[in-house]
Formats: structure tokens, sequence, C-alpha cells
């Protein structure tokens, strides 16, 4: 129960649904509520797709290319690093996404459903917690059950993402994607030293 706490934080970290709020926000400024509802839905779905297409595809992917579980973590722990950092020196990520809408009657795919929610750190987050050579078919379902879980909540925030910004504020949305920031930083150091002790066989 305690390591299911511990994935379902993570994912809630990596995934980070309060981060997303601001770019729904402004990607859905100028349509209206039942619009937004929609939008908030069918992101929410195809990110959810998108994470499920690497849980599945992911490990072959790897056994194709013939990468080595050790260099996963390294590589995948890096990658996870840095994305972590850029949720906790400031708000840069999210005003970047703001500035890739152009469109705002097809933001639903780019940049509510990519990058903002499946983003390449969460991307990584679901390929490294569903390894075959790691994780038991029921652990990986699991995983993936948490990983549904938090895209159900990060539905839930987004369709009630104006009253979330009133009630938390934009500064207090910034703290928590630095603490969120934090604790994915720390799981990509653990990753990055576990690939390097199966390496080495320390």
């Amino acid at each position: 129960m305690i390591e299911l706490l511990k994935t379902f934080f993570f994912l809630f970290a990596v995934i980070d649904p309060l981060g997303s709020i601001p770019v729904f926000l402004e990607a859905t400024r100028e349509m209206d509520n039942k619009t937004k509802k929609k939008v908030a839905i069918k992101a929410t779905f195809i990110a959810s797709l998108i994470l499920l297409f690497f849980i599945i595809i992911g490990q072959v992917i790897m056994e194709t290319m013939h990468i080595t579980l050790s260099a996963f973590q390294i590589s995948g722990g890096v990658i996870l690093f840095l994305f972590a950092l850029t949720m906790v020196f400031g708000n840069k990520n999210i005003e970047e996404n703001k500035n890739l809408i152009k469109d705002y009657k097809h933001v639903t795919i780019f940049p509510i459903a990519i990058p903002s929610i499946a983003s390449p750190g969460a991307i990584m987050a679901v390929v490294l917690l569903t390894d075959n050579n790691t994780f038991t078919f029921i652990q990986q379902l699991e995983t993936t059950g948490l990983v549904m879980l938090v895209m159900v909540t990060t539905a839930i925030m987004l369709l009630a993402a104006r009253k979330v910004q009133e009630k938390v504020g934009e500064a207090g949305i910034m703290v928590i994607t630095k603490i969120m920031g934090l604790i994915l930083a720390s799981f990509a150091v653990q990753s990055i030293l576990t690939g390097i002790k199966e390496y080495f066989k320390l």
C-alpha cells in the first residue's frame, strides 16, 4: 500500500496537473464554458492514450534497440532531472507552453495534451515504472491504474481550473510545482545511482 502511494505521488509530481492549469486557462480563454469542458476532457483523454502507448511500447523499443536497463535508468534519470530543474527554477516551462498557442481552435492536442500533460518527463517516467525486467505484470497493471487515476484527477482539476486558480492563485500553483519538482529530482537522482550500481555490479 505504501509503495502504491509513493508511486501515485511520484506520478502526480511528474504529470503535474496543477502546472497544466495556467496553460489550459490561456489556451481556452476565448472559449465558452461548455467548450472548455470538452477541451479539458478530450485533452486529458488524448494525453492518457499517449502515456498508455509508451507504457505498452516502451519496453519493445528498448529491446529492439538493445538498450540495457542500467543505460535507460541513467539516461532516463538525467532527462527527468533536467525536467525537474525546469519545474524548480521559475515558471519558464509554463510560459513557453503558453507561447506555443497559435490557434485557439486546435489547442486540445497541442499544447494542452502535449507537452503540458503528457510531457517528456511523464513519458519517460511511465516507461521507467513499467520495465518488464524490473516489475511484474501485476505491478505494471497497478502502475497503469495509478497513471489513469492521476489522469482522472488532472481532468477534474482542468474542469475546475478557474476555481482552482482563484483559490490557490498563480503564486500557489508555482510553489506546488516547485515542490513537485524537488520530489521528481530526488527520484531522478535515485534512478541514476541505481543504473550506475547495476552497470558496475556494485
